[in-house]
């Protein structure tokens, strides 16, 4: 699936959070990594519609994130930073089924689906647990479980090995590596991305570099070192 950014702005009360972007994303695994508030996140959202642009435009698979803004948020998945604060049911398999539900669809199907999504991540056994009895590897799995339920095209992460351990954080790096679906993962584990197709750094809300996972992590580690 194609991203394209034309001239893609971001103003907030006058301060510039992303400057004139002009860009264009097919790639299966993109990595986007920056210092806090530089801008990766802001361009991140750009991409379903959760920020609009000031001026320019954003497309996805062709559809404009504002004009089209229903279909193109149809197409992308986003997990936050905290997953758990997207979850709505206190029950797993009823929040993954509550996407299911505003889509309208019969009730055999949603069972069917949310079924087949818990299998699919193998965490069948947490359906019935209360989300915030679950841990940090199993809540991000359940988020996104939650979102890929609804059949997305692309995924994008925000954070998602952020505080896990050892452990949880290798599951989750074996997951991200084994979706069939596009993936977008803004991120300060370098280790995450190093086997991705694409890389983007951005600094002060501009890119400031988009190549090769090797060249771009040694691009942001010179901007870091400043």
């Amino acid at each position: 699936m194609d991203i394209v950014f034309t001239a893609a702005t971001v103003r907030y009360a006058g301060r510039v959070a992303l400057h004139p972007l002009d860009l264009a994303l097919s790639e299966r695994r993109i990595g986007i990594v920056g210092l806090n508030g530089s801008g990766k996140t802001t361009m991140a959202r750009l991409i379903n519609g959760l920020v609009k642009p000031t001026e320019g435009s954003v497309t996805v698979d062709g559809l404009d994130t504002v004009a089209d803004e229903k279909a193109a948020r149809g197409k992308t998945g986003f997990i936050f930073q905290n997953p758990q604060h997207q979850m709505i049911l206190p029950i797993l398999a009823e929040d993954i089924a509550f996407g299911l539900k505003n889509r309208g669809l019969a009730k055999a199907e949603i069972a069917e689906r949310t079924e087949a999504i818990l299998s699919r991540f193998n965490i069948a056994y947490l359906a019935r647990r209360r989300v915030h009895e679950l841990s940090g590897g199993e809540t991000q799995l359940a988020a996104i479980a939650s979102v890929l339920v609804t059949g997305p095209d692309l995924l994008i992460l925000d954070e998602p090995t952020n505080q896990l351990d050892l452990k949880n954080r290798a599951l989750i790096e074996r997951t991200v590596a084994s979706l069939p679906e596009q993936v977008i993962v803004i991120t300060h584990d370098l280790a995450l991305i190093e086997g991705f197709d694409r890389v983007l750094v951005f600094h002060e809300g501009r890119l400031a570099a988009d190549s090769r996972p090797a060249e771009a992590i040694g691009a942001y580690r010179k901007i870091a070192a400043c």
